[in-house]
């Protein structure tokens, strides 16, 4: 059944961090929510809620501008892209954002002024309107669940349930040593490193080796009943920033000097875009994350010796997530979710897929990286008041995962309910 979009509105909620969140060498300092209102032809309403992360999709861009002009940018394209979307028929969310990606890129590489823009930038900034094409997609074919509005594909591929999903949070560069042992106290049984700190190749480098010591020290031998070696892993993230093959060997040969490598599940992301570098020889698990921008990509990744790929619905679109789950586990590749510093209500377009994807190798049950809790000074608060399903048990981690049961597969996470109070920023607007 054809969808036309009638009414389209958009409004920006501002939520600070508690510190400046570092990482890719730099940091920014609060994060911008942009939440969509659609209306189609037949006046069924939804709204859909995004996040914009331009250091995460462009570095380049975010050190070129202020923090509040990348992301004016991004809405930009958002807005743009809105006014776009009610001039197509569409039929699943999918083809919605096939039909408009390439006209928005174009607009975006012409508005930043940038022809190089990274693909991601804009599939990041379309995250709100995807979100509300699938609640809107789903109103109207009265469809009531996750899985049933999902194309069959994706069914086919997204097929166990996951009782057990960890929660990796972010190390950031400045994460205080006392509330990493925090982390760990409360039950964190993976814990995701953010690499490539500032400096030449040389400097980051030593600072990274550093770093790796720093935590590891921390972690020791700490023992956890959510890992098959019973022992706390390492999600290490260089976020694009190795330039040499060479010095991500160092790397690696440190952390096997200081007795971590055998715990390192994940290396995400060790070079930049478009580097092309063989990483086969490597002795972890390599993941991409933005360098995959289509299923083409995942090919690519494949024949250079990737073994897993970062799936972000809450970052690139559940659409485009959707197509990388399919074409990532046909290929073999070991799928995960990660998050892009979310709020809850959107992490839980993350939690969705983390939970339906196969467990993840070494850990008992499924992972989702999400840093909002170490980000946010409100997390308890948007927990217990800012959620449709407040006071649901899975929405908080218990002893380092996620408990999902039935009720939580019934009720999808609630990403099909209003997003209050964000949606509540439309007033009495018609």
């Amino acid at each position: 059944m054809a969808t036309a979009i009638e009414t389209a509105d958009l409004e920006i909620q501002r939520e600070p961090f508690v510190r400046p969140f570092a990482f890719k060498g730099s940091a920014f300092h609060e994060k911008w929510n942009t939440i969509v209102r659609l209306m189609d032809s037949d006046g069924t309403e939804a709204f859909g809620l995004g996040g914009l992360a331009v250091l995460w999709s462009d570095p380049e861009l975010f050190a070129s501008h202020t923090e509040v002009g990348g992301n004016a940018l991004m809405v930009a394209v958002l807005e743009f892209a809105l006014q776009q979307s009610r001039e197509l028929s569409w039929s699943t969310p999918p083809e919605l954002m096939a039909n408009l990606l390439p006209e928005v890129y174009q607009y975006a590489c012409a508005v930043t002024g940038k022809p190089d823009l990274k693909f991601t930038f804009v599939t990041n900034a379309l995250v709100a309107l995807d979100n509300a094409a699938w609640v809107l997609y789903a109103r109207s074919g009265g469809l009531t669940s996750f899985d049933a509005m999902l194309p069959p594909a994706a069914n086919r591929a997204l097929t166990s349930r996951q009782e057990r999903v960890l929660l990796v949070p972010a190390i950031g560069y400045n994460l205080p040593d006392q509330e990493l042992q925090g982390l760990l106290q409360a039950g964190a049984a993976m814990l995701k490193i953010k690499l490539g700190r500032p400096g030449s190749e040389a400097e980051m480098l030593a600072a990274d080796q550093r770093a790796l010591t720093r935590v590891h020290a921390i972690v020791g031998t700490r023992d956890t009943p959510l890992t098959e070696s019973g022992r706390v892993l390492y999600y290490l993230d260089a976020n694009g920033r190795y330039g040499s093959l060479d010095s991500v060997v160092a790397l690696l040969e440190h952390a096997d000097a200081i007795g971590m490598l055998e715990r390192v599940a994940l290396l995400e992301e060790p070079f930049a875009d478009g580097a092309n570098m063989e990483v086969g020889d490597l002795p972890v698990r390599v993941a991409a994350d933005e360098s995959v921008h289509a299923v083409e990509d995942v090919t690519t990744r494949v024949q250079q010796g990737y073994g897993a790929v970062a799936i972000k619905a809450a970052g690139k679109t559940l659409s485009l997530a959707l197509e990388m789950v399919v074409a990532a586990l046909e290929s073999g590749l070991t799928c995960f979710a990660a998050d892009n510093a979310c709020v809850p209500v959107l992490l839980e377009w993350n939690k969705s897929v983390a939970a339906r994807l196969p467990a993840f190798p070494g850990v008992r049950g499924g992972i989702l990286e999400s840093n909002g809790p170490e980000n946010y000074g409100r997390w308890g608060q948007m927990i217990r008041e800012e959620h449709p399903l407040a006071g649901a048990r899975w929405l908080e981690a218990v002893e380092g995962a996620y408990r999902l049961d039935g009720d939580y597969y019934r009720a999808s996470g609630g990403i099909l309910r209003d997003p209050t109070p964000y949606s509540n920023l439309f007033g009495h607007r018609s």
